[in-house]
């Protein structure tokens, strides 16, 4: 298991095309100067062992040296054991809507986007506890099982969408039967599920279904995105807008808030309906009732005694350095046999 310490050093990387920008000008301007000599017999002798393939394989080397250097800095590090550690929290299972309603724009920049930032803003908030995300439509699926790996779940958490569902429709029911599957630590006191969603619910059993997941024990939390006046579904193609989502009449859907839907369910489950079209109410919100909850001790495994792996970047990196030093830009005999570039020809 590797970790990165300085990631900031990343950065660094942008040295590398400026180098390969600058070199290219220099060989532009060395072949702009080298045409100002109308006789190319008389250049060849003047620089007989000039190699552009030397020059070439020498900022090859450059580069190399510099990229091992840049990862050095960033000293990414190895667990070299895994062990068992006893942790206080609580488990935090997230419900996403990713139906196609869920793209509309009417906030922005779109309403599942909106979510996301709501959800991963959460995980920051929380400490030792334990995240799980489940993703729906017309089906339910789960997306990361009950973790400890807050940024998994944030990893995960952006590869989102509507695409990853076989079915349209916003079945909230099967979301929440999923969710009982996620708690299997029967000594976990406090258990939260938190749905985010438009609303668009049409199915009438979703209340019951909440009652009865309150009943086991869970506290559930409806948040919604989106306005009640609502908007169009984008359809777009490679990133570009080619319409509106239409109906079996030719005319645009406009797809709405439904805020007495999640309302509805949150009553049901004796939890709490919030507005997430404002992302620090909902994250403020859940992060008080997490922080005044009672935590349960449970057992996880995580990697630890993280070793330093950057002497190995630096060792690699000196090494391709020293190679360029003592790589000279004139031919040498077997390459000039080769001739690779036809320079001889010319």
């Amino acid at each position: 298991m590797y970790k990165i310490e300085e990631p900031i050093y990343f950065y660094l990387f942008a040295i590398i095309p400026i180098i390969i920008v600058v070199f290219l000008l220099v060989l532009w301007w060395k072949k702009r100067t080298q045409k100002k000599f109308k006789n190319p017999i008389l250049l060849s002798r003047l620089a007989p062992y000039a190699s552009t393939f030397k020059s070439v394989l020498k900022l090859i080397l450059l580069l190399v040296g510099l990229s091992f250097l840049i990862i050095s800095l960033v000293n990414p590090k190895m667990g070299t054991q895994l062990k068992t550690v006893k942790r206080e929290g609580v488990d935090v299972v997230f419900a996403l809507d990713v139906s196609k309603s869920m793209l509309a724009e009417d906030i922005a920049p779109n309403r599942l986007e909106k979510s996301k930032q709501i959800i991963s803003k959460i995980i920051d908030k929380l400490g030792s506890d334990r995240v799980g995300i489940i993703i729906y439509a017309g089906n339910a699926y789960p997306l990361l099982p009950i973790t400890t790996d807050h940024a998994a779940g944030k990893m995960f958490l952006q590869n989102a969408n509507p695409d990853m569902v076989s079915s349209q429709g916003t079945a909230i029911n099967e979301a929440l039967e999923l969710a009982k599957t996620y708690y299997n630590n029967d000594e976990q006191t406090n258990r939260f599920l938190i749905i985010i969603s438009d609303g668009e619910d049409h199915q009438e059993e979703t209340k019951q279904v909440a009652q009865n997941i309150a009943n086991e024990g869970v506290k559930v939390y409806t948040i919604g995105v989106g306005t009640e006046k609502g908007g169009p579904i984008p359809l777009k193609l490679n990133g570009s807008l080619i319409g509106y989502k239409k109906d079996t009449k030719g005319e645009t859907v406009i797809t709405q808030r439904k805020p007495d839907v999640l309302q509805g369910i949150a009553d049901a489950a004796n939890g709490i309906y919030i507005d997430g079209n404002k992302t620090e109410d909902p994250v403020n919100t859940i992060k008080k009732v997490i922080a005044n909850a009672q935590k349960s001790e449970f057992e996880t495994k995580q990697f630890s005694d993280y070793k330093d792996q950057f002497q190995w970047f630096v060792g690699l990196g000196l090494l391709f350095l020293i190679i360029d030093v003592f790589i000279f830009e004139k031919k040498t005999k077997w390459l000039k046999k080769v001739d690779l570039f036809d320079e001889e020809k010319k």
